[in-house]
């Protein structure tokens, strides 16, 4: 089976930092899997940045959600979401940026699927993944 593709969601003005260092250890981690980074490299006007992404996510076999503190005022990840729900991707949540179980999340994310940061539970949570949804 080819590499899992996934969309990368995170509000860009807050957790850019964490969503570099999320993509850097992947790629240098010991797990069975790569990430693609397919999310978006900049600020876009509202409607081409939704034809952008909505096409991305449609193409990938998950949405993995980095989950910071400030998640309620990030509404272009409640777009992604509702993007990849309309397409049947699979989603989960990491956090970061100090985040928790206590931390708000974003509309259409479960608190179920919102995990901490180490690369068994992420592997776990893309394996789980690539068993449901569009990825059957």
């Amino acid at each position: 089976m080819a590499d899992p593709r996934a969309f990368i969601s995170f509000d860009f003005d807050n957790n850019s930092d964490a969503k570099l260092y999320f993509i850097g250890q992947s790629k240098n981690s010991r797990t069975p899997f790569n990430i693609e980074d397919w999310s978006s490299k900049a600020h876009l006007p509202q409607k081409e940045w939704e034809e952008i992404i909505h096409a991305k996510i449609k193409k990938c076999n998950m949405l993995i959600i980095l989950v910071g503190r400030n998640m309620a005022s990030a509404t272009g990840v409640v777009k992604e979401i509702s993007f990849a729900k309309e397409h049947n991707v699979p989603v989960f949540g990491i956090y970061v940026d100090k985040a928790d179980s206590t931390s708000t999340l974003p509309t259409g994310l479960q608190r179920n699927r919102t995990i901490t940061w180490n690369w068994d539970g992420i592997a776990n949570a893309i394996d789980q993944c690539m068993t449901e949804g569009k990825n059957k």
